[in-house]
């Protein structure tokens, strides 16, 4: 009779995988070409497929069903590979049977454009909540771990688990980042904070704040529209364990993954203090009313 896998081990076995992964997306970053386009309506981002997407996934499923082959597994690119099929499931379990879920490139259209904050990021998900996420930046040399209720972690990419330190953000820089839709709040922020919508503030030439600017400190919070459980909720999860404030666009606390669809949880705030979070759940609230 199989057990199931800590999450622990199941990091441990990924993490010098991904960090083959993200040596790859870094060398192959200059040279990518884009494949056809996937159909997500006007949303640029999320219509940006590269060859990395397509590869890293498949490098990380072989790596699964090699290694845990009753694994449950839903990667962003399923549509392309030819691995899906094998996995034992795609959707969330039962309590304590546990779905990996990856975005191979996090920030596809910054990758393209040859920025250095996309990412890769992998996460262990449980019936209720997220049991772990690590968070890869190849163009930046760091990535971000943590396990439920204990802390977020930062190290460099020449680190193990046990050699990375507990990140601390004492003081984020006053920026708000709007996910895509959200900018008809931007007008109630703007005196207080450098507001960046990233439907019409993203550069191809100047790179802007991701999503993971939060755990750089480069963001003091941010408000999307839905946190899809590969990319959104899994960062809004590194953020809530290193301190900062998650919930709905109601101020609602998060509900449990299984009561969600699509892969995903409701639109979410993110704030580095309470009074950061108020800010922005009066600005949301007026697009509620």
């Amino acid at each position: 009779m199989s057990t199931t896998p800590t999450t622990r081990l199941i990091l441990e076995t990924l993490l010098p995988h991904l960090k083959v992964a993200a040596a790859y997306a870094r060398f192959l970053q200059p040279k990518i070409a884009a494949l056809p386009a996937k159909e997500q309506g006007k949303n640029f981002f999320a219509a940006a497929l590269t060859d990395a997407d397509v590869a890293i996934q498949n490098m990380v499923e072989v790596v699964l069903l090699g290694s845990f082959p009753e694994i449950r597994f839903f990667g962003e690119e399923y549509e392309s590979s030819r691995n899906t099929k094998y996995f034992r499931a795609t959707e969330l379990g039962l309590q304590g049977d546990y779905l990996v879920t990856l975005d191979p490139i996090d920030g596809t259209k910054f990758y393209m454009d040859g920025h250095s904050n996309y990412q890769i990021i992998l996460s262990i998900l449980n019936a209720d909540d997220f049991e772990a996420v690590v968070a890869i930046s190849p163009g930046e040399n760091v990535y971000f771990y943590a396990f439920r209720g204990e802390g977020t972690f930062k190290g460099t990419l020449q680190m193990n688990l046990e050699a990375c330190t507990l990140l601390q953000i004492t003081s984020p820089k006053p920026a708000i980042l709007l996910g895509w839709g959200m900018n008809a709040i931007a007008p109630l922020l703007k005196d207080n904070y450098q507001v960046i919508d990233i439907a019409t503030d993203y550069s191809s030439e100047i790179q802007i704040p991701n999503l993971n600017g939060i755990l750089s400190g480069d963001l003091s919070g941010a408000v999307i529209r839905a946190g899809k459980f590969i990319d959104g909720a899994a960062l809004a999860f590194l953020a809530k364990e290193a301190g900062y404030l998650v919930t709905t666009l109601d101020g609602s606390t998060l509900p449990p993954l299984y009561t969600c669809k699509n892969y995903s949880l409701p639109g979410l705030i993110v704030a580095a203090s309470k009074s950061v979070h108020q800010d922005l759940l009066s600005a949301t609230q007026s697009l509620l009313v």
